[in-house]
């Protein structure tokens, strides 16, 4: 049952929060359970089949293969984050999410968007390494700093989701408990609030210029410095070639970023909730499924490992069936 809160409820007596969720309209309901199960479901086998792929295929132990595999893994962690508890949240008629539920769901939302962020930073300096100091390229891009670079991009979202944690545990009492989405949104959470968030938004906007403007700007330097090494090679076949390394990774970033900063801080600055949650379905459900079939499509690698990979699951299954 749905609690009124007329009153600005203090922390300790709010043990809970009401996430709207996309309709309320009981006939929209199965069909929103059946559409995002199956968008749910493509965005984990997807991305576990390229996974697959990667491990199985040592064609693709490369330094940018094996960044592409952690953000699978980050995109499986991200929208398994939110979509799970709202179908659960639909066939059971409950909006009910406890508030020490709704403060982890949120650190894991911020974690594994961060996640993405940094990778998606990383990959882009493994393409300028490997299109601009080709030679260096085995030396530069070794194992050993391969790692550190994504244990410093999990470190540094880890170190993002406890910050947004910590500006939320600031608020003192909350005017409603109704979250406008359905999941928790930091910036819900902060619109929640009876007290003054100026400075919590402030800070907000720091992390945002921190962790969303610096690497995109890395990403726009590194590609500055490609496209100016790309259009000095004589060759229009190699000049194809390297472009054509490039694509895939060019087209996640402009889903990831056109989705989720612009909607994500647009929301802060003015929040409306049918804008916030179409620009949330975004980029928790369609970027994170579109990802494995950006690269089915575009890599040409890929394509033939998972070729490989079938041709193997099928003569193993001849094998056992003794054919």
């Amino acid at each position: 049952v749905c609690r009124s809160y007329t009153e600005p409820q203090n922390l300790t007596a709010v043990s809970e929060f009401l996430l709207l969720g996309l309709s309320e309209d009981p006939e929209l309901q199965p069909v929103l359970t059946g559409l995002f199960l199956s968008m749910y479901l493509v965005t984990v086998l997807g991305n576990l089949l390229i996974i697959l792929a990667i491990s199985s295929d040592s064609r693709l132990h490369t330094p940018m293969y094996f960044f592409l595999s952690n953000l699978c893994l980050a995109d499986i962690g991200f929208t398994s984050t939110t979509v799970p508890k709202m179908i659960v949240d639909i066939q059971a008629h409950s909006r009910v999410i406890s508030y020490v539920g709704c403060l982890t769901q949120m650190s894991f939302f911020v974690l594994f968007a961060c996640m993405d962020d940094m990778l998606l930073s990383v990959m882009a300096y493994d393409r300028f390494v490997a299109i601009c100091h080709p030679l260096h390229y085995p030396v530069i891009m070794n194992p050993r700093l391969c790692g550190f670079l994504v244990l410093l991009s999990f470190f540094i979202s880890l170190l993002d989701s406890q910050l947004h944690n910590l500006i939320v545990l600031q608020l003192t009492c909350f005017k409603d408990v109704d979250v406008s989405n359905f999941f928790c949104d930091p910036s819900q959470l902060l619109h929640l609030s009876c007290s003054d968030t100026f400075i919590n938004e402030m800070v907000i906007y720091f992390m945002g210029a921190i962790f969303g403007c610096l690497p995109i700007s890395g990403i726009l330097f590194s590609y500055y410095k490609i496209v100016s090494s790309i259009l000095r090679v004589p060759s229009s076949g190699r000049k194809y070639k390297a472009f054509s390394t490039c694509g895939s990774h060019l087209a996640l970033v402009c889903l990831f970023y056109g989705t989720g900063l612009v909607g994500y801080l647009s929301s802060v600055v003015s929040p409306s909730p049918r804008k916030s949650m179409v620009a949330s379905v975004m980029y928790t459900v369609v970027t994170p499924m579109l990802n494995p079939f950006i690269y089915c499509l575009r890599n040409w690698d890929i394509q033939s490992a998972l070729c490989r990979l079938h041709s193997r699951i099928v003569k193993s299954h001849h094998l056992l069936c003794g054919k």
